[in-house]
Parts: structure tokens; C-alpha cells; sequence
């Protein structure tokens, strides 16, 4: 080693300078502690009493709040396809690429949400302001939908003149306006969604022994707020839809954001709050700057020689437990190695371990996180294009017709099915076959959602296949909004519950894993990786459904893509066996992935 280098790493920062800043060098105490992590009211003052707040009393007022938001939101999503074909006259393929943008920018924004509820508001004060955000975007939509000047004309538009693409189009100022209100409901769902989970997960105590099994159950409830919700829309606002018109759907939609807004307001007194620990985005840059700077030092053979902390129980990020140095992503390390950076070092050259390692953190979570971005994707694509499917076949049970809109209930239900039933029937027999305590840890559970995604996908370009050949045999090739009475819907009923209950499984495992493995004063912003996640697949669909478009169709020789608007004519189920080599591929990499993860170490032991 050469010597010099040597003299510089073991030239001690000014203690005395340090103690200043509540710090101070050479090896520390590296212990995990809870103090950092301490609850306070809404005013930011420790909470003496916790008997009297938190737990599961408040989290059912952010269930019940939950339940409304998610009304709204998978409202809005179900029905704005319908709403731009038909009434804003957006050809079909536009319409639900539109959508995908919508859903994608309302997840993939929720980094946003996350950032700021972490850094500066916490995330009460962070839910409530984009709540009311989001309630000023449904009331705008619901404006658009009741009065006509802010839509093309309709009297003169039939089906026939639809399917022409001969219906008048909206003026460029109403689609902005209506464009307006619409990601205005996107963006306040963008800052609800990073912080819901997380502030409810909140609520418990991580010091009570019965913590890891209140927090499983806690995001298993959590999800079926989620379900509730979503079978709410697909059930409750598509029959106003029908029966009252759009503005009533769409008022029912503003109505159960203002319900839900104020039930999350009346749970204020019984909510803990955790102190937000500052611009967590700096204190990344610092250590990727520090890491930077000092990248030819050598680090000493110990694993944290030479490594500033501060001492004492406290981290120096206001709202954070200290974390244990881990061996992984080394190179990160030379952020907090101390070298001669002067009496007064810039945070810029001298990171503490504990915020070394929440970086660490943060990039271990990318790959886990990233194998999920197909699901959403599968999920997307596949419930926007099989409603072109569904028009083709019988929704008749007996007498009653399922409304075309409420077919994506169908996912939900299983997901309500599975949830009702998970610690009774799955959780005992997965504990007999893993050992673990919960039936299966939150990787493995990740793990099991997307290899069932692969058999939804591959069953679904099976049916496809079957249904397109059965159109064809009976002459229906060119009648591709005419149900066929001898074909049921609930054949495709197998994909969708399938496709329900991979959601359930990789969703859920992946809130819980963000959630417990975050950092403490990161938790929102971890949280929104699965949003991102979420928002990327949305991004992914469109880009993939374009790709094929253009890669399999030749308008100008009247060669149909795979993705046509006559689905009797174009070839779904190549697509959907596209997206199952996808998720094979995407289910081994996360294999790959998830066995070379080392979960968090929490006062010496793993999580």
C-alpha cells in the first residue's frame, strides 16, 4: 500500500469539530437501534402513551380510506377506455393506449410522492395534500362528462359511424382540458400511493415481539382494502354508468374521493407519524460524490475499519435507526472512509456508515423490484386487449348480461377468494413445505405470483387460439363486436383469476419486502419502487403493443397486425405467447436474483 495513501486514511478527522456536529471518528458503534425510528404525533413531539394511538384501530381508518381512493382509481381506469371511444370518439387502439399512459405517469410518478413525504412533509401531511389534488381531478371529469360543450357532438354518431372512424372529433382545447383533469387525478394518485402502505405499516409497533406476523397481516388486509375497492368499480360504477350515464359515474367516482378524504382526516388523532429525515435524494448524491472522490483509496482489511459513524444509539438522519455495516457494494464504502478532509469535513467527502448503507439498500432493491415491471405489463396489456376478446363472446348467465366494463371483476374476486383464505388453507400447508413461520417468505411469495403469471398468459394464447378458429368455423370472422352465443366468457374467466392471484402474491410480498427492508427514513421512497414498477409496465405496454403493430401488420397490403381491431382477424394469441416467453425468461432471472439477496440485518439478526 503506498505510504501516503496510508498517512491520509489514518489522519483523524478534529473530534472536537466533529462533537459540533454530534460526530466523531475511527470506528463506531455500528448497533441497530429503535430510537431514531421513535413515533410522534402530528405536531412532531413523542407520542408518551402509544396505547392510545395506532395499531389496528387506525388502520382501519386508512383501510376504509383506501377502499374509497381505490373506487375511484380502478373507476376511472375501467371505465375512461369506454368513455374515450365512445363519447370523445378516440379510435379504440388510441383510447387504451391512453389509458396505459395514464396508469403509467400515476405510478411511475409516485417516486415524486415518495421523495417528498420522506424529505420534507412526512407522509400524512403528503397523502392529504394529493388527496385533495386528486378530488379536484375526478370533480373536473365529472364537469366534462355533464356538460356538453366540453365534448364533440353525438347525435350524429351510431356504432356504424364508430367503427368508420366517421364521428366528429373532439377539438384539440377539449382533449387538452380533458387531458388536464385526467393526469391531474394521476398525479394526486402519484402521491398517495408511495405513502398509504407505509404510513399504515406505521401504525405497529416494530419493537412487540408479534411485529413480523401483525406486519404480514397488516399488508395482507391492506390488499384486500385494495380489492374491495376495485370490485366496487367494476361492479357498483360501471351499473350507474349503465343505468344513469357517465356524469353520474363519474360523480360517484368524486363522491368517494371526497369520502374518502374525510375519513382519513377523522382518523388524525390516532395516527403515529414518523419525523421526516430530509432530502433523501442528497444523501445519495453525497455518497455517490464522497465514493467518487475518494475511489483510489484502499479500504482496510476489516470489515469497518476505519469508517466513520457517529456515536451513540442515534444516527445522525433525523428520523432513521442506525444500520449495520454490510459487506456487500464495497466500493460504496470509501464514502465513509476517513481521510485527511480537514477540521470541518463537507458531507459532500465524509458520509456516515448508516447512510452508506442506505444506498446500498436502495440499489439492492432495483434488480428484486425490476423482475416485477413484466407483471405489470402482462397485466396491463392483458385486461386492455381482452376486452376486445369479450365482445365476441357470451356474457349471459341465464337471463343476466355481465356488463362488458365489469369483466375485469372477475381477477379481483379471485384475489378477494385467495386473501379470505390465505392463513386458514395456504399459509399452514406452505409452512409444512418451506418451514417458514408465515408459510413462505416475502421472495418466495414474489417468486410464486410471477411463475403464475407465466401459466395465465400461456393458458390465455390457448383459449385465444380455440376462440379465433371458432369464430372463423362460423362465420363471425368479420362480426367482431358480436358476442357468439355458443362460446361462454367464462372460459376466459381461468387466465384472468390466474393472472388475480399472481397480482396478489407478487404484489403483496413485494410491499411487505420494500417495507422491511427500506431504510428508515426512505421507507416512502422504497415504496414507490413498486408504483414505479407498476408505472414502467403501463410505459411497457404501449411500447410493446406499438412494436407489434408495426412488426407484424402492413395496412397499405391489407395484412392485419397481430393486434387489429378485429380480433377475428388479427392473432392475439402470438401475442400472449410472446409475453409467456417473456415471463419465463423474466421468472428465471428473478431467481437469479432473489437467491443471491441477503435480506437486512436488524440487531444481528436477519430479517
Amino acid at each position: 500500500m503506498n505510504m501516503s495513501r496510508m498517512k491520509e486514511i489514518a489522519s483523524p478527522v478534529s473530534s472536537s469539530k466533529l462533537a459540533e456536529r454530534g460526530e466523531t471518528s475511527g470506528a463506531r458503534d455500528l448497533s441497530c437501534s429503535h430510537l431514531g425510528n421513535t413515533p410522534v404525533d402530528i405536531r412532531g413531539r413523542p407520542i408518551k402513551n402509544l396505547s392510545k394511538t395506532g395499531g389496528w384501530v387506525a388502520a382501519f381508518f386508512i383501510f376504509g380510506n383506501e377502499v374509497a381512493e381505490r373506487m375511484a382509481y380502478f373507476g376511472l381506469s375501467v371505465n375512461m377506455v369506454a368513455f374515450l371511444f365512445y363519447v370523445v370518439h378516440r379510435p379504440f387502439n388510441s383510447a387504451a393506449n391512453a389509458v396505459n399512459n395514464f396508469l403509467g405517469v400515476s405510478q411511475a410518478s409516485s417516486v415524486i410522492g415518495g421523495f417528498l413525504a420522506d424529505a420534507y412533509l412526512g407522509r400524512y401531511w403528503t397523502i392529504a395534500i394529493f388527496a385533495t389534488l386528486y378530488l379536484f381531478g375526478l370533480i373536473g371529469i365529472t364537469v366534462i362528462a355533464s356538460v356538453g360543450v366540453f365534448l364533440p357532438e353525438q347525435s350524429t354518431c351510431d356504432q356504424l359511424s364508430l367503427l368508420l372512424g366517421s364521428c366528429e372529433q373532439a377539438k384539440p382545447w377539449q382533449m387538452g382540458f380533458l387531458y388536464l383533469v385526467l393526469y391531474m387525478t394521476s398525479f394526486g394518485s402519484a402521491g398517495i400511493r408511495p405513502c398509504v402502505s407505509s404510513f399504515g405499516a406505521d401504525q405497529f409497533d416494530e419493537r412487540e415481539e408479534s411485529y413480523q406476523s401483525t406486519l404480514d397481516r397488516f399488508f395482507n388486509f391492506f390488499y384486500l382494502s385494495v380489492t374491495v375497492g376495485a370490485v366496487a368499480a367494476f361492479t357498483l360504477v360501471v351499473y350507474v354508468q349503465m343505468e344513469r350515464g357517465w356524469a353520474y359515474a363519474f360523480g360517484l367516482m368524486a363522491l368517494a374521493m371526497a369520502a374518502s378524504n374525510a375519513l382519513f382526516f377523522a382518523g388524525t388523532p390516532l395516527y403515529r407519524h414518523r419525523l421526516p429525515g430530509g432530502s433523501p435524494l442528497t444523501r445519495v448524491a453525497q455518497v455517490l460524490v464522497a465514493a467518487y472522490r475518494k475511489r483510489s483509496f484502499p479500504l482496510l482489511d476489516g470489515k469497518s475499519s476505519g469508517l466513520y459513524e457517529v456515536p451513540g444509539e442515534r444516527s445522525a438522519i433525523r428520523g432513521s435507526a442506525k444500520i449495520p455495516h454490510s459487506d456487500e457494494l464495497r466500493w460504496l464504502d470509501k464514502a465513509a472512509l476517513i481521510v485527511n478532509d480537514g477540521p470541518e469535513p463537507s458531507p459532500w467527502r465524509l458520509s456516515t456508515v448508516t447512510q452508506v448503507e442506505e444506498v446500498k439498500i436502495l440499489v439492492k432493491l432495483l434488480p428484486i423490484t425490476g423482475c416485477t415491471v413484466l407483471l405489470s405489463l402482462m397485466i396491463t396489456g392483458f385486461l386492455t386487449l381482452s376486452i376486445q376478446q369479450v365482445y365476441t363472446l357470451n356474457t349471459h348467465i341465464g337471463k343476466f348480461k355481465i356488463p362488458i366494463t365489469s369483466i375485469p371483476v372477475f381477477p379481483a374476486l379471485s384475489i378477494l377468494l385467495l386473501l379470505s383464505v390465505y392463513y386458514s388453507t395456504f399459509a399452514p400447508l406452505a409452512r409444512r413445505l418451506t418451514g417458514h413461520p408465515h408459510g413462505a417468505s416475502q421472495l418466495q411469495r414474489i417468486g410464486l405470483g410471477l411463475a403464475m403469471s407465466v401459466l395465465s398468459v400461456t393458458f390465455a394464447g390457448v383459449f385465444e387460439r380455440y376462440r379465433r378458429t371458432y369464430a372463423i368455423e362460423h362465420g363471425f370472422e368479420f362480426i367482431f363486436l358480436t358476442a357468439m352465443p355458443g362460446l361462454s366468457v367464462f372460459w376466459l374467466l381461468i387466465p384472468y383469476c390466474l393472472i388475480g392471484i399472481a397480482e396478489v402474491f407478487t404484489v403483496v410480498g413485494l410491499l411487505e419486502f420494500l417495507y422491511e427492508e427500506a431504510p428508515d427514513a426512505m421507507k416512502s421512497v422504497a415504496s414507490s419502487y413498486a408504483a414505479v414498477a407498476g408505472g414502467l409496465g403501463c410505459f411497457g405496454a404501449t411500447l410493446l403493443n406499438k412494436i407489434v403493430k408495426a412488426a407484424t401488420g402492413d395496412e397499405g397490403n391489407g395484412r392485419p397486425s397481430w393486434l387489429a381491431q378485429n380480433v377475428n382477424l388479427g392473432r392475439f394469441e402470438y401475442y400472449y405467447w410472446l409475453l409467456s416467453v417473456l415471463s419465463f425468461l423474466n421468472l428465471c432471472c428473478f431467481i437469479y436474483c432473489a437467491k443471491r439477496y441477503r435480506y437486512r440485518v436488524r440487531g444481528g439478526l436477519q430479517t
